[in-house]
């Protein structure tokens, strides 16, 4: 699949959120990457990289703060 330019993407939120979950573990196919570059909104990856860091810090401090109160 080739992209036209001038033509959006045509991806969701939901698989951007699931490329940068995929990333995170450093694990993911090739086909996969590139039918991700292919079609994935750069806006959508950007926020979804900044939300799974969000998510990975407090979960870091969660169990930082569990590991010291004990």
């Amino acid at each position: 699949m080739t992209q036209v330019p001038g033509e959006p993407r045509k991806s969701s939120f939901a698989a951007s959120m699931k490329a940068v979950f995929w990333s995170f573990f450093g694990v993911r196919k090739r086909r996969d990457y590139e039918h991700d570059a292919a079609n994935l909104n750069p806006f959508h990856v950007i926020l979804a990289a900044l939300i799974g860091v969000a998510i990975f810090i407090g979960v870091l401090v969660m169990v930082v703060r569990f590991a010291v109160s004990q």
